[in-house]
């Protein structure tokens, strides 16, 4: 299969917890298929010809969560960044991460930096992972970093735009979404990827995540494909 006009797709991957409870498996199995499901969801739209995914793995409002499954996810973070992206990396994946790392651990932090670093160059795909992210602190730093900037007389205030605010967020260089989907029913955008997502067509799935497929990917964009984006203009 291959997409046209489609570059960009964005995940909410949402479910887990449920697609665990239903079985009776503790939480942390159903974040752990989640994570399989990430591998094999990256490597179909790689296939598929899909330039960059950006998902959504750990919300800024997910520290709030029991510190017993905070801290099983945290542990799931690092091996997986020990071994679940090296597939990927080896079918020229390029990983970048998006959010507010410092909140993470150090060695979580270095893991991330090795990963970018290695796979910098690779270019069949990009994938962008939200981690620690909300899109309101986005906008809010970079807001701040702009304010800096004019502070420091380097920038005026009438010459801030919709482009330059863009280039202050985590995702510069970085397509906007041209289709953001959330699975396990949930239809809202739970402060991801606000300013991006605008224009963004959204897709919710009943799908829980760790069920999601390759297969209704693919009929998800078709149905895409049938959609007229007008971007405001009618």
């Amino acid at each position: 299969m291959t997409m046209n006009s489609l570059q960009h797709i964005a995940f909410i991957m949402d479910g887990n917890r449920r697609w665990a409870k239903k079985r009776g498996l503790p939480i942390a199995a159903g974040h752990r298929q989640g994570a399989e499901t990430l591998t094999n969801i990256a490597k179909a739209a790689k296939k598929m010809g899909l330039k960059y995914m950006t998902v959504y793995a750990f919300s800024t409002e997910n520290w709030q969560r029991e510190k017993s499954e905070v801290d099983g996810l945290m542990n799931l973070l690092r091996q997986y960044l020990d071994n679940g992206f090296k597939e990927l990396q080896e079918n020229n994946a390029r990983i970048i991460f998006i959010g507010e790392r410092e909140m993470l651990a150090a060695d979580i932090q270095a893991k991330m930096a090795k990963i970018e670093s290695e796979s910098a160059k690779n270019s069949d795909v990009t994938l962008c992972v939200a981690l620690s992210y909300g899109g309101r602190q986005e906008i809010t730093a970079a807001a701040r970093k702009l304010a800096q900037r004019v502070k420091e007389g380097l920038l005026e205030p009438s010459e801030i735009t919709p482009q330059i605010m863009g280039d202050a967020l985590y995702t510069v260089g970085i397509p906007d979404p041209d289709l953001l989907i959330r699975t396990s029913g949930e239809e809202r955008l739970s402060n991801f990827l606000p300013w991006q997502s605008a224009y963004t067509e959204l897709y919710f799935s009943e799908t829980l995540w760790p069920d999601f497929s390759a297969a209704e990917l693919e009929d998800i964009i078709k149905k895409y494909e049938l959609r007229e984006r007008r971007y405001g203009q009618s």
